[in-house]
């Protein structure tokens, strides 16, 4: 020291010491460890199957419960909001080809969005204009031509060849079906009375704006969208993430798009040979045909089947001409016009089609049967990119 005073000498056998009393409180450490892991281990047993505290299980296990209960209560009661969330982000995906197109032609997003959105609105009130009035005037005249229709139909001879095979119950039966719908009280029954229809008319309005608005915003912010869902996987394979989301979206984009020309193409040949066979009400039978034939793989099918009956009562013949004309048109249409527009969507085999066309219908009704296909189609990618690399890594 700098005053004089000698400098302490180390205890001997101090460092010993120092060095036992931290090996002591170690052991202490691990073995308070040790009691409390052994408290809680109880032969091994989870939580859940232990018996020394039933009701602290059975209570946990009831709030579980009545926690997923709630949920899915929660579930049904924005069932609605969830449907326009998913035709919105369908609808998105649907027009993000046609904006990409733009924007390859050195055309800004913001540019692309607004002029695909200008030009669908022009496209849609001009449709309205021009298709509404003549809808609403042919669906009036089908609905007061049914009892006439089915007069007719009783005469002619297709119903005397049916007859002649069924017996005069067919007859009977003819006959208490246009009384039946020729009573005015069936038909509110069915329709659930005039207020029912006003309010299933507006909240089919505003369903469409609130999808419109929906679209709007899914589309304008798609790939930060897309980005924020690749961050959620681990930094390593966001490269491999981001691919596969990128062909996911642009494979269900191409896909809605190609469902839309074929219902489209579907709707005009309905009007053409309804036009063209003098069939009734072309043009709503071609809006009809759009709305069935979007469905895929069994939509032309179905309608096939409902234009062709209804044909039936106006001309047998007619209605011959028209199933073979349409049948023709599936064919040309299933391996001709398909492969070329749905070239950029993803190839999946029909029978699974077919099955998730009846499990989304069965589950979601129209929504589901749409998307249905390109969900599956997904599935189907990630199971080759993902799991099937694992398993072929597997020794």
């Amino acid at each position: 020291m700098t005053d004089g005073t000698p400098a302490s000498e180390p205890v001997p056998g101090s460092e010993a010491v120092r060095a036992q009393t931290a090996d002591t409180t170690d052991a202490d450490a691990a073995d308070v460890m040790a009691a409390a892991t052994a408290s809680s281990d109880h032969g091994g047993k989870p939580f859940w199957a232990r018996l020394d505290s039933p009701f602290a299980v059975g209570f946990l296990l009831t709030l579980g419960g009545l926690a997923a209960l709630l949920l899915g209560l929660a579930i049904a009661n924005i069932s609605t909001v969830i449907i326009y969330i998913a035709f919105a982000m369908f609808a998105a995906l649907g027009l993000d080809p046609i904006i990409k197109w733009l924007m390859r032609r050195n055309v800004k997003r913001a540019w692309a969005i607004t002029i695909v959105f200008l030009t669908f609105g022009v496209l849609l009130a001009g449709l309205m204009m021009l298709v509404v009035p003549t809808l609403v005037s042919q669906i009036s005249a089908f609905i007061t031509s049914i009892p006439s229709t089915i007069t007719n139909f009783t005469k002619s001879d297709f119903f005397s060849w049916l007859e002649s095979i069924f017996g005069d119950g067919l007859g009977t039966l003819v006959t208490d079906l246009q009384t039946w719908i020729t009573n005015p009280a069936n038909i509110a029954a069915i329709s659930g009375g005039l207020l029912q229809v006003g309010a299933g008319i507006a909240t089919a309005i505003s369903g469409g704006l609130i999808v419109v608005v929906l679209t709007l915003y899914f589309i304008a912010s798609l790939p930060a969208i897309k980005e924020a869902l690749t961050q959620f996987a681990p930094a390593r394979s966001r490269p491999k993430v981001r691919s596969m989301t990128n062909e996911i979206t642009d494979s269900v984009g191409s896909y809605l798009m190609g469902m839309v020309v074929l219902a489209f193409f579907n709707s005009i040949v309905a009007f053409l040979l309804h036009f063209f066979l003098q069939l009734p009400f072309p043009l709503l039978m071609a809006v009809l045909a759009f709305a069935i034939t979007i469905i895929p793989l069994v939509g032309p099918v179905l309608y096939w089947i409902v234009a062709s009956v209804l044909a039936l009562f106006t001309s047998p013949i007619a209605a011959l001409i028209f199933a073979i004309a349409y049948l023709v048109y599936i064919q040309i249409e299933a391996y001709v016009i398909t492969p070329r527009v749905m070239s950029k969507a993803i190839s999946i085999p029909g029978s699974l089609v077919v099955i998730g066309a009846l499990i989304g219908g069965t589950l979601l009704g129209l929504l589901g049967a749409l998307v249905a296909v390109p969900v599956t189609a997904s599935i189907l990618l990630i199971i080759k990119q993902v799991f099937i690399p694992r398993q072929d890594a597997k020794t």
